[in-house]
């Protein structure tokens, strides 16, 4: 469960960052410095300082089927669950978002 909840800061965090450096597409185009369609934990601890982030998310939040790396699926639905995600929870310390969400 505190993974879950873990997953929610890291993808909320993202997605602040959306509207500052352009939006989703965007970062993942800054960290996938290759252009392989993938971000490998190396792009991403390498890049993510790009995105000024603070603190800024967790890899493994994002990396769902745990093959070390974010492919723009993961990326998609992390996209998709931090625009879900209501603004009162985003603020949130307590685990009662993650009850109704």
């Amino acid at each position: 469960m505190a993974q879950k909840w873990g997953a929610f800061v890291s993808i909320l965090l993202l997605s602040a960052t959306a509207a500052v450096a352009g939006g989703w597409a965007d970062n993942f185009k800054i960290l996938d410095t290759d252009g392989n369609g993938t971000i490998s934990r190396t792009e991403w601890e390498a890049n993510v300082a790009k995105l000024k982030l603070d603190p800024a998310p967790t890899f493994t939040a994002m990396d769902t089927d745990v093959n070390n790396s974010i492919d723009t699926d993961e990326w998609a639905a992390a996209e998709k669950m931090a625009k879900a995600f209501p603004t009162g929870c985003k603020s949130s310390t307590s685990s009662w978002c993650e009850k109704q969400y």
